[in-house]
C-alpha cells in the first residue's frame, strides 16, 4: 500500500512538461493560419467549419489541461479517492 501511495503522490506532483503544452498551442494556432489562409481566397465563409474547428481546438486542449490536473475541471478522481478512504478506514 504504501507504493501506491507513493506512486499516487508523485504522479500529483508531476505534470506535462511545458514544452509540450506550448507545441499543442503552436500547432494549433499554425493550423488555424493555414486554414485561414485557404479560406481567405473563397469568397464566402463557412461559418459551420470555422464553429467546428474551434471547438474542436478549444476541447483538445483543454482536455490535456484536464488531464494534467485530476482534482480540478471535468474528470475527475473521484472513484480512487473513495478506494483509498474506505482502505484507511479500514485500517483504524
Amino acid at each position: 500500500m504504501i507504493d501506491i501511495t507513493t506512486s499516487r503522490s508523485v504522479a500529483l506532483r508531476t505534470h506535462l512538461p511545458s514544452l509540450i503544452l506550448n507545441l499543442l498551442i503552436a500547432v494549433a494556432l499554425l493550423s488555424a493560419f493555414l486554414a485561414g489562409y485557404a479560406m481567405a481566397k473563397r469568397r464566402s465563409r463557412s461559418w459551420l467549419h470555422i464553429l467546428v474547428y474551434a471547438l474542436s481546438i478549444t476541447f483538445t486542449i483543454y482536455t490535456v489541461i484536464d488531464l494534467d490536473y485530476p482534482r480540478s475541471g471535468l474528470i475527475r478522481l473521484e472513484a480512487a479517492d473513495s478506494a483509498l478512504a474506505k482502505l484507511r478506514d479500514s485500517i483504524r
